[in-house]
């Protein structure tokens, strides 16, 4: 069992776990995932459980439901925007457009022990929700393989 800073979304029952710094983007992406029909797991904080062979993540109790609108503050979604828990089979860190490596080699991301792959993106892309719905094979193709 642990928490990390980060946001988690979820297509159906499979978790992305955004990661960055404050600032970084992560409630932002998040936002856009969740306009075009992502759903929200948890915001800032997001509390995890192992069981030997899979990460479930899900919001600590105090904090689900919310989302922080750089601008508007926080705000409470609707219940079918949101996913009380989901298994994680993504790990994004957002970074900087020029750390973003045009073919890059397959990383994995270790947490709680577990292996889980790995992928950069520079959030404020206009293709980063493409390109993150890819590689967890939530959109029209897969570019990584999910577990």
């Amino acid at each position: 069992h642990g928490q990390i800073h980060g946001t988690c979304i979820a297509f159906g029952d499979r978790g992305v776990l955004i990661r960055g710094a404050p600032g970084a983007g992560k409630s932002d992406l998040a936002l856009r995932l969740i306009d075009d029909g992502a759903q929200l797991v948890a915001d800032d904080r997001v509390d995890f459980a192992c069981d030997g062979h899979q990460l479930t993540a899900r919001a600590p109790a105090r904090l689900a439901g919310l989302i922080e609108v750089r601008g508007l503050g926080i705000v409470r979604l609707a219940p079918e925007r949101l996913m009380a828990q989901a298994a994680l089979v993504l790990v994004v860190d957002l970074v900087a457009p020029d750390a973003v490596d045009r073919l890059p080699a397959t990383v994995m991301v270790k947490l709680l022990g577990l292996d889980l792959p790995g992928l950069a993106l520079d959030p404020f892309a206009a293709s980063a929700p493409l390109k993150l719905r890819l590689a967890v094979g939530a959109g029209p193709g897969s570019i990584m393989p999910v577990p």
